[in-house]
């Protein structure tokens, strides 16, 4: 195998697949990048088990071939190379991948490409096709809610599905049983998606690959895969296997106090509390009354504090305690430049809307605080 391949190029791609090769000490192969050089160019292909990814790249290839070499340490090679660089790859043995640019030589060490697992793309069904910078947005809007906690495995991404009442609507849902998200867009034409639950490492590498152009992104989900093709990019993941919550039982649909306040005033000052907080909660008192939002925070190491900003608010006087990092993680993915509060008591979940996204709901659950 040889080839001739410009740095910039290869770096893109290898910067696409960084997410995805394993970084845990398991088998040698899977933290390895398979490269195949052909008449077509370059396929750079990198898998966990769970996931895979592969990207076509142009290259001048003089010798048809493939192997597989360390990703971690080609990627640092050739991020560090100049830019604009030319590298020349060429296979001297089965163990031994010669790569020479100006004045450097390296010897990657390699294994053999039919060591390398290939997750099977038997996902041939007709694609949805979505902006991307649109999915992209539903994930950045959902992401922050996903759960940690592995023993509810099922709260570890984000549910993606169509609309029960109109199908052309494609729903993303994410919930750590605090605090919920869900958001939607509209999609002329979904073709027989099943629902799914995309996991967590799934999620970031798209909002790796996806990029700030928007382009056409091609879906195919399974019961067990979802696939996803972008310019010369295939992703194929497993899905979670467990059952999504009933999210719309969490979503309050009774009548409820309104509260307006400035987004970035109501963020800062949950910020500035949140710095006293010694258990990483942030746990604050909110006091709602005449046209006010007071915050109120007490630490028994640092201390306490109080924050009070301008509201539109003139109904009965609201107490109510919250994880000020779940507020503040919302707040920061408005749109609007108000935030929206629907608040009941003490003891129920606030609902939060954005005036400029009327189609992403949030809800977060109270604390209680003494």
């Amino acid at each position: 195998m040889e080839f001739h391949v410009e740095r910039d190029v290869l770096l893109q791609s290898l910067t696409h697949i960084q997410g995805v090769v394993e970084k845990k000490n398991t088998l040698p192969i899977l933290s390895n990048v398979l490269i195949q050089a052909t008449e077509e160019g370059l396929l750079v292909t990198a898998t966990d088990m769970d996931m895979i990814i592969s990207e076509k790249i142009n290259a001048k290839v003089k010798v048809n071939g493939s192997t597989t070499t360390g990703a971690q340490a080609l990627y640092d090679i050739v991020r560090k190379l100049p830019s604009t660089s030319q590298l020349n790859f060429a296979l001297k043995d089965e163990t031994k991948l010669k790569l020479i640019s100006g004045m450097s030589d390296y010897e990657l060490t390699c294994l053999s490409p039919n060591e390398f697992p290939i997750l099977e793309d038997n996902i041939e069904e007709e694609p949805t096709v979505i902006g991307s910078k649109e999915f992209l947005k539903l994930l950045n809007k959902t992401k922050f809610a996903i759960s940690n906690d592995e023993t509810r495995h099922y709260l570890n991404g984000i549910y993606l599905g169509c609309d029960q009442n109109d199908k052309s609507k494609l729903i993303a849902v994410a919930t750590d049983g605090h605090r919920l998200c869900k958001t939607l867009i509209e999609v002329q034409d979904i073709k027989n998606f099943h629902s799914i639950i995309l996991p967590k490492k799934t999620i970031f590498e798209l909002l790796t690959i996806l990029g700030d152009d928007n382009k056409n992104l091609k879906i195919i989900s399974t019961k067990s895969k979802i696939k996803f093709v972008i310019d010369n990019i295939i992703l194929i993941s497993k899905v979670i296997d467990g059952k999504f919550p009933d999210y719309e039982k969490v979503i309050p649909t009774d009548e409820r106090d309104e509260i307006k306040a400035d987004v970035i005033k109501f963020s800062n000052a949950l910020d500035r509390l949140r710095a006293l907080s010694s258990d990483r909660k942030g746990v604050v008192k909110i006091k709602i009354e005449n046209n006010n939002i007071t915050f109120n925070i007490k630490d028994i190491t640092h201390g306490g504090g109080i924050e009070k900003i301008e509201a539109n608010y003139t109904g009965k006087v609201l107490e109510i305690g919250f994880n000020s990092n779940y507020l503040i993680d919302v707040a920061g993915v408005l749109e609007s430049k108000e935030i929206i509060l629907k608040a009941k008591d003490s003891s129920s979940p606030i609902l939060i809307r954005d005036n400029n996204d009327k189609s992403s709901t949030y809800v977060v659950m109270p604390m209680r605080v003494v």
